[in-house]
Parts: structure tokens; C-alpha cells; sequence
């Protein structure tokens, strides 16, 4: 009989983390053309995809009233030819850069963002600059770009986040300030737009002393300042007259709105109000208490409305900034938002709201406050790995007219901020008896159960009354946005 032969194995020594390297946000170079355009600069090594934001000071409040959404068409007719190359010609060589050009407007400004292989930096910043220097406007570039607007319309009017968006804004603000209405345009004012109507919202408004442009990457071999001057250098205009966003003023008591939708088998809910930005130093309070009321899987909300009542496959708090400014004038959107079945529409809200009484009278946890934590400040050096992210950051903060470093003292306040100060900062943003609540759903299925909450007074409006995307539009918005 044969003894049994019992297998051997050498098993190799399980890897082990090493130490945790030292972490900040980058801190950029600042310097200023001659023409007055302002540069920030942050060397990324190893970061071959140059990435160029532009800061454009042109603001929605520009526009001229009657042509809302003039900012966005000009946004994207800036692509669309120069004094030396028409619209085919300039997607080619953008194309034989590897380059890649996009623009849109929103309440602070224009954002022009170039990403480019460094090799090919030089030529892509030629393009840009005369993008931004001399651009074509030509009449039937113009009027493709504004059918293609009125086009987009109908799409957004059919998608329920927009939509609860588009109600949210006209309920938060008034009625004479831009922010009431959407941000690319209504139909209505879209058609009124040509391209001598965005020559001269261009002509009064863009120019070299009143741009930022953000380079980031791997710039080593690059003589960035010969490109800079023999590019966006060479850009002559007028220095910009100062513009000011006009102060506005938010209603948000609690009261409910409903836009009806007929047969709707989900309502989409957006619950909201506006709050301070960033120069606000409860700002981090306000993002961490924010992250774990609905930030994440793990947050509050999605704990109750999700995993134990099963009403949504998620629900997300968000703090939004709209506008920011140095003087303590900016606003920024505080917003709970998701979708539910139609039939637990009542149910979900009546939880929702017990979701924030708790949180009034009982705070956070310990627990959530470090995870929160772990979350936004832990997993930060993964969010800015590549150069696109790190310049989109620094291209906000010149927007929200923040110093240079705030990101990285962010994340040490962030890391800083006790349990205590984040529970009273997520309770005063997200009081139960202040906030605009919309949702947009069938109204003979949901309007009986939300009166019968009394959680304010109720509107209804019907599914048409409207034109376009929101001022506030959460759907899609970082919820861990620091």
C-alpha cells in the first residue's frame, strides 16, 4: 500500500504597502504677458497631454437682454475659422495637432480647454490664440450653430432632470435676474441671434487684460514663455472695462413645486436653495457635512431612501457653486436630488425629510465624519492625476476669484474639521423648513400624497412652461466637488 503523498507549497511573502508619500494640490506660477493675459503655469512631470484652460470674463449677466444664450453660441463659434483658416481648415490642423478644442459659457464666464500632445504644444497654442484673437463668425457658421441650439431644446425639455433644474431656478430667483433663466437661452431669445449680434457681444467683452489662461503638464524642453509671447502674446485689444455681476437675492421658502408629466412612471425629485461660496470659511464644514448626507453609497440618504426602503437607485447632496466672487457676493446651489417611482413619491419625501430632522437632532457620526474624510482627502491625489483635472481646478479658482493655494488648504481644513462643525454646517445648509422642493412627475398620482406632508405650499405647472436648460443643473454634478 502506497503511502499518501501529502503537496508542498512555497508561498511567496504578501506585498505590503510602503509609506504614504506626501501630497499636495500644486501650487502654480503666476506671470502676466505683455498684453496684460494673465498665465499659470504648473509643471506636471510625466504628464505628456498638455492641458490649457482659458478663462474668458464675458458672464451670462452680459448678456444683452432678449438674446440669452449668446455667450453659449459665440462659446462655440470661436472653433468655427479665423482671419486665416475657415472651420474645415481649422479642425484639420487641430486634428494634425492631436489636439482637442471645446468652449462653453455658464454664469462666471467662457472656459475655452485645449488638451495637446507637448510635442505639439507650440502649434496648438497658435491655433488658440487665433481662436481667441480674430475669429471668423461667419454668418452660416453662426446660423448652424443657433439651429443646432433650438434643436438641443426639445431634448432638454423632455429630460426630467433638466426640467426640475429649469423649475428650480425660476423659483429661486427673480424674475428680471439672469439667473432665473437658462443658461444656453430659451428658444424665443436663441432665434434672435446672428452673427453681428455675436461679433459685438464678443467685441465688447473679450479681451487680453481680462483673460487667465491655465497651462499644465510636462514642460520640460518647452520654452513656454517664447510660445506664450509668439501666441496668445501677440493678441491686441482695448483693456476690458470692468464688469460686475449684479447682486441677486433667493427665495427659498420651503414651499413644493410640481411640473406635470402625464404617465410619468418615475418623479424626479430636486430639492433646493442657495448658500455662500467658497470664500466662505464654513465652506469646508459645508462640503464634508454635505458628503456624508448624500455624497456617496454609504451617506444617509442612499442608507434609507435606497438600501432600506428600496424607493431609488440613489439619491445625491450636492453644493454647487453658481457665482463667486472676492467681496462675499457669490452664491453657490445646495441641491438634494434623484428619482423615484411615482407611487412612493410621497413615502420617499416624507423619509427624506426624516433623513434631515434626524440629522438636526441627533448630528453626525464619528464614523461618518472619517469617512468623509478619507473620501474627499484621501483619494485626492487619484482625482489629479492627469493635467486636464489639475488645470481645470486652477482655471475655478481664478473664476471664483480664490487665491492660489486654496485648493491645497482645502484639503487641510478638510482633514481638519471636527464631527461637530460638519453636523451644524450640513443642518444650516439643508434645513427641513427652507428648502424649494420640485418634482417632476405625474401629477395625479404624487399631488394628493406631497399636500397631505405639509411641507409647504404647493404649484403646479404643466410639463410645457418652459424652454431650455437650468441655471442650477445639479444632474451630474460632483457630489464630493472640493
Amino acid at each position: 500500500m502506497t503511502d499518501a503523498i501529502s503537496p508542498t507549497m512555497d508561498l511567496h511573502p504578501r506585498p505590503a504597502g510602503g509609506e504614504p508619500k506626501p501630497w499636495a494640490f500644486p501650487a502654480p506660477e503666476r506671470s502676466t504677458l505683455a498684453n496684460g493675459l494673465t498665465v499659470l503655469r504648473s509643471h506636471r512631470p510625466g504628464q505628456q497631454v498638455i492641458a490649457v484652460e482659458v478663462n474668458l470674463l464675458a458672464p451670462l449677466t452680459a448678456e444683452p437682454a432678449g438674446q440669452e444664450g449668446i455667450a453659449t453660441i459665440m462659446a462655440r463659434a470661436l472653433s468655427e475659422g479665423t482671419d486665416k483658416l475657415d472651420a474645415e481648415e481649422f479642425a484639420a490642423e487641430l486634428e494634425r495637432c492631436g489636439a482637442t478644442l471645446d468652449a462653453y459659457a455658464d454664469h462666471p464666464g467662457i472656459r475655452v480647454s485645449l488638451e495637446v500632445p507637448a510635442s505639439r504644444l507650440v502649434k496648438a497654442l497658435g491655433l488658440l490664440a487665433d481662436a481667441l484673437r480674430a475669429p471668423a463668425f461667419p454668418e452660416h457658421e453662426i446660423d448652424r450653430l443657433v439651429h443646432n441650439r433650438l434643436d438641443e431644446i426639445p431634448h432638454e425639455l423632455a429630460n426630467p432632470a433638466r426640467r426640475a433644474a429649469m423649475a428650480l431656478s425660476a423659483a429661486l430667483f427673480p424674475a428680471d435676474h439672469r439667473m432665473s433663466r437658462p443658461r444656453q437661452g430659451t428658444a424665443e431669445s436663441v432665434r434672435r441671434i446672428d452673427a453681428k449680434a455675436v461679433r459685438a457681444f464678443y467685441d465688447a467683452h473679450v479681451r487680453p487684460s481680462s483673460t487667465t489662461a491655465v497651462v499644465v503638464g510636462d514642460l520640460t524642453g518647452v520654452d513656454l514663455d517664447a510660445a506664450l509671447a509668439d501666441t496668445l502674446g501677440v493678441w491686441q485689444a482695448e483693456p476690458a472695462v470692468p464688469f460686475t455681476i449684479p447682486p441677486v437675492t433667493a427665495d427659498d421658502t420651503g414651499r413644493v413645486v410640481i411640473v406635470d408629466r402625464p404617465g410619468s412612471v418615475q418623479t424626479q425629485l430636486l430639492l433646493g436653495r442657495v448658500g455662500t461660496d467658497r470664500h466662505d470659511r464654513v465652506w469646508p464644514a459645508q462640503q464634508l457635512g454635505t458628503y456624508c448626507l448624500g455624497g456617496t453609497l454609504t451617506s444617509r440618504l442612499d442608507r434609507v431612501l435606497r438600501e432600506e426602503k428600496g424607493y431609488t437607485y440613489g439619491v445625491r447632496a450636492t453644493a454647487q457653486v453658481l457665482y463667486s466672487a472676492a467681496d462675499g457676493t457669490g452664491l453657490s446651489l445646495l441641491a438634494i436630488h434623484g428619482s423615484v417611482a411615482s407611487d412612493v413619491t410621497g413615502p420617499a419625501l416624507a423619509d427624506l425629510w426624516q433623513v434631515l430632522r434626524t440629522l438636526a437632532e441627533e448630528g453626525l457620526t464619528d464614523e461618518e465624519r472619517d469617512l468623509a474624510v478619507q473620501n474627499l482627502v484621501g483619494v485626492a491625489p487619484l482625482r489629479y492625476e492627469t493635467a486636464a483635472a489639475v488645470a481645470n481646478t486652477l482655471a475655478d479658482q481664478v473664476e471664483q476669484e480664490l487665491p492660489d493655494d486654496f485648493q491645497a488648504q482645502l484639503y487641510q481644513r478638510l482633514a481638519e474639521t471636527g464631527t461637530v462643525e460638519a453636523s451644524a454646517a450640513a443642518v444650516n445648509a439643508f434645513p427641513a423648513n427652507r428648502l424649494v422642493t420640485v418634482l417632476v412627475g405625474d401629477r395625479e398620482q404624487i399631488e394628493g400624497p406631497v399636500r397631505e406632508l405639509g411641507i409647504g405650499e404647493v404649484t403646479v405647472l404643466s410639463d410645457g412652461d418652459g424652454d431650455g436648460d437650468g441655471a442650477g443643473e445639479t444632474e451630474g454634478a460632483a457630489a464630493d466637488e472640493v
